[in-house]
């Protein structure tokens, strides 16, 4: 049986129950963050922890554990299912009241986390994937890492559906990112990916990618990029949490460069395969 964090109490996962009028259930009202595990240690936790407040307080919804508290809850869940290899997944709702669109007064909150065990994408990391091209029919603030997902599980389904990883998005052929991941493009030493602002989320794994540019010499412009432009490009790859730093190979059957993963995207996998190790050791 698996531990679980349901409000502040660890619980078996079966014992777990959620009130039918919860706000996550009905509106989506609320928010969720993904943090990678290795070797049982959790991952550029600061920065997820700090997101998810971040989020939280553009909700209005207020988190009911101090930061401090948070981290070692999360830790100790961890430790309580033993896992060394995987990611933990948390999220908290406005909380449980009668439907109504307006936020319920004197609510408090609902809080889920639960661990999961996954080998790291170790064959996607070595050969690169292949993705297609999707209009972006989500809401305006995807800088919200909220529940309201239903565009972008609609995008993913359809790159499933044509043996796809993943499905790049695009409004009116601008690329913003992918369905559940950020999207770079490097052409002539030069990486480029959309700027922050509310067409993306700004991804925990790509603020330390642009940070192994900066430790590689790899020049990074937050430029928005075309998808006529992204099949010119030298090198195509997508950052997530669980996705780690991956190339692109070919978007709509059309190969990226040479169909191969690149030079950069070698190195940035080095760079970033070094931060892991050093995070680990510490």
């Amino acid at each position: 049986m698996r531990t679980i964090l349901l409000n502040n109490q660890m619980i078996q996962a079966e014992d777990a129950h959620i009130h039918i009028e919860d706000r996550g259930f009905q509106f989506g009202d609320g928010i969720y963050e993904v943090i990678k595990v290795y070797n049982g240690s959790l991952f550029t936790i600061k920065e997820h922890i700090d997101r998810f407040y971040t989020c939280a307080e553009k909700l209005q919804i207020v988190i009911p554990y101090t930061k401090d508290l948070l981290h070692k809850m999360l830790y100790d869940l961890v430790e309580e299912n033993e896992l060394e290899e995987g990611h933990v997944y948390m999220q908290i709702t406005r909380g449980v009241a009668s439907r109504t669109h307006f936020f319920p007064s004197d609510v408090a909150p609902t809080f889920v986390a639960y661990t999961q065990q996954g080998d790291r994408p170790l064959q996607n990391l070595q050969r690169g994937v292949r993705a297609i091209f999707d209009e972006d029919i989500r809401w305006l603030r995807c800088d919200i890492k909220s529940l309201n997902l239903l565009g972008a599980v609609l995008s993913k389904q359809k790159a499933h559906e044509q043996g796809c990883y993943e499905a790049i998005l695009h409004r009116n052929g601008v690329i913003t990112e992918g369905s559940s991941s950020n999207i770079f493009g490097i052409k002539d030493g030069v990486l480029y990916t959309h700027p922050v602002n509310n067409y993306i989320l700004n991804g925990i794994t790509r603020h330390v990618l642009i940070q192994c540019c900066e430790e590689i010499g790899l020049p990074v412009v937050e430029e928005a990029m075309t998808c006529e432009q992204a099949l010119e490009m030298d090198e195509l790859l997508l950052t997530s949490t669980t996705s780690e730093v991956t190339p692109i190979i070919e978007v709509d059957c059309r190969p990226i460069a040479d169909g191969l993963p690149g030079e950069w995207t070698r190195r940035l996998q080095q760079a970033f395969e070094l931060k892991v190790k050093t995070a680990v050791m510490m």
